[in-house]
């Protein structure tokens, strides 16, 4: 059976266009369109990590109807709206699974031809403040095998948790294979660096 391993990272905005321009100039390449997300009222934009992987801008799509439950990744919560007013922000990673057990937070979702399986609270909240990844199983073939490969690659992720032994002993009991760096922080927070064209950048 494959191995967990990063499937994509999540960098939230207020805006897309905003999400856009700021990962764009930082990075300088251009991120690929996504698409809209209509079960929670969102859209996004993406970028190649390489064959296996890859990074999504995601921000709440005006346009959209208000969907009938809260919003992924915290999209909805006080919290996160106040800290995407200082910039869009890394909050959260995605791991690719061979197979997920039934549960309620289990949810079979589509963007465009795209089909897939993820885990989603209920409350839409970040599981373990964004540094517990959500799990996710494709059904089509995920986004990296179709994205533009611009030279970017991820040359770490680093979770910051008050409980790094917890977080630790679930990554292990999900076999999860890749470079992740865990320690001990007052409240969680993620930082990526990543390998670009221009040289590291940090995130």
């Amino acid at each position: 059976m494959k191995a967990t391993a990063l499937d994509h990272l999540v960098i939230a905005a207020r805006t897309l266009a905003e999400g856009r321009a700021w990962l764009e100039g930082r990075l300088g390449v251009a991120l690929s369109p996504g698409g809209e997300h209509l079960q929670f009222g969102t859209h996004n934009a993406l970028l190649s990590l390489g064959p296996e992987a890859y990074l999504e801008v995601i921000a709440i799509n005006p346009d959209a109807p208000t969907p009938s439950r809260l919003r992924w990744f915290g999209l909805d919560t006080p919290e996160l709206r106040e800290r995407l007013e200082d910039g869009p922000v890394l909050i959260h990673w995605v791991a690719g699974v061979a197979a997920l057990p039934p549960s309620p937070e289990v949810l079979e979702l589509s963007r465009g031809e795209n089909r897939w399986a993820l885990t989603v609270p209920a409350d839409g909240t970040l599981p373990g403040g964004g540094v517990q990844p959500s799990l996710i199983v494709w059904h089509t073939p995920p986004p990296p095998t179709r994205l533009p490969d611009v030279g970017v690659r991820l040359a770490s992720l680093r979770l910051g948790t008050p409980d790094p032994d917890r977080l630790r002993t679930w990554l292990d009991a999900l076999d999860f294979a890749g470079e992740v760096e865990v320690y001990e922080a007052p409240q969680p927070e993620l930082g990526a660096m990543l390998e670009t064209p221009q040289g590291l950048v940090t995130l």
